[in-house]
């Protein structure tokens, strides 16, 4: 055992996001990273697309893909990380190495994670054969997987900082702004053929669109005390719907003491009230009612948490809404 204040050293086996939250530095959550993607860019709302789910040629796997941004330079298939520390690869897996000082001890994790950029290669690969299964054909030259590292307390060692498909947080700034000057060089031969121009064709984006736009994502469940759970729901016994049709189950309760007591009185819990919304744009008087059910405060909505091997049951009584992926 060494002394006092020297190294500490254990391995684990878990996701390396447990520890982003103890930087001293914010790291920016994906929502307000999009953000900053779209506005030093200048790339549409419609060309970034988050959370894509792309099957694989047997239809079973749907690992997600953070971001994918459609370019005329090709379609950046991109997997955003939140760590800190040092980064190394062994093998098959990498090890994330955190240091935590604590008075006069140095503690240091290493936390053993799969590799992030054979992942993303991987679902980079799936979703060129899916765009081909789509009727939609791009050269696989045009696709480019990229891990991008938030943290500015993320460092990889000496052999991962040679590849090109991993971007460090001081990095991101220079990487997103080489997307202006390939969008206008697209603009000049944008008509062209990809494979005399090296470019995807107007024609070719505005197929791959068609076919990002019917990709899913994942359902989003949230609770009224405003946590969000991402996942798959699997269903209520008390509520049939059509997926295809609707976009949003809206869960509502008795808000008034009045109303709780009567029911209380009368022997009854407060019931539930659903309501489902159809799927499509959004007119005049918001989205389309269609149709409402109540249901037993205690009935149990059945969600596959991402991430989770087994199903959660969560009380309807608990639940604000549910909006369903395609």
């Amino acid at each position: 055992m060494s002394q006092l204040g020297s190294l500490f050293t254990h391995i684990i086996s878990k996701s390396p996001e447990s520890v982003q939250d103890q930087s001293p530095h914010r790291t920016p959550k994906l929502p307000d990273f999009i953000q900053h993607v779209r506005k030093l860019t200048g790339i549409r709302k419609e060309d970034v697309y988050c959370n894509l789910r792309i099957p694989d040629k047997l239809q079973s796997a749907k690992d997600d893909i953070n971001i994918v941004i459609l370019t005329g330079q090709g379609i950046f298939c991109i997997d955003v990380k939140p760590w800190r520390g040092t980064v190394s690869a062994h093998n098959q897996n990498w090890h994330l190495q955190v240091k935590e000082e604590d008075q006069n001890i140095t503690n240091t994790c290493i936390e053993q994670i799969e590799d992030p950029l054979k992942a993303i290669k991987t679902k980079t690969a799936n979703f060129c054969g899916h765009l081909k299964r789509s009727g939609v054909s791009v050269h696989q030259s045009l696709f480019f997987p990229r891990v991008i590292f938030l943290s500015p307390d993320c460092e990889l060692d000496e052999e991962l900082r040679k590849k090109r498909e991993l971007v460090l947080q001081s990095q991101i700034d220079n990487f997103l702004r080489s997307f202006r000057a390939g969008y206008m060089a697209w603009m000049s031969d944008s008509l062209t053929p990809s494979w005399l121009s090296g470019h995807l064709s107007y024609r070719q984006m505005e197929s791959v669109r068609e076919v990002l736009r019917r990709v899913g994502t994942w359902d989003l469940l949230r609770l009224h005390c405003g946590e969000q759970l991402k996942g798959d729901f699997q269903g209520c016994q008390y509520i049939a719907l059509n997926r295809q049709e609707t976009d949003t189950l809206e869960f509502s309760r008795l808000k008034t003491l009045s109303a709780d007591s009567l029911w209380a009185l009368l022997g009854h819990a407060p019931q539930v009230t659903v309501k489902m919304y159809k799927r499509g744009p959004q007119g005049w008087l918001g989205k389309s009612l269609i149709a409402t059910t109540t249901i037993p405060p205690n009935t149990c909505v059945i969600f596959r948490i991402s991430g989770e091997e087994t199903d959660a049951k969560i009380s309807a009584n608990t639940i604000h809404s549910i909006t369903l992926s395609h």
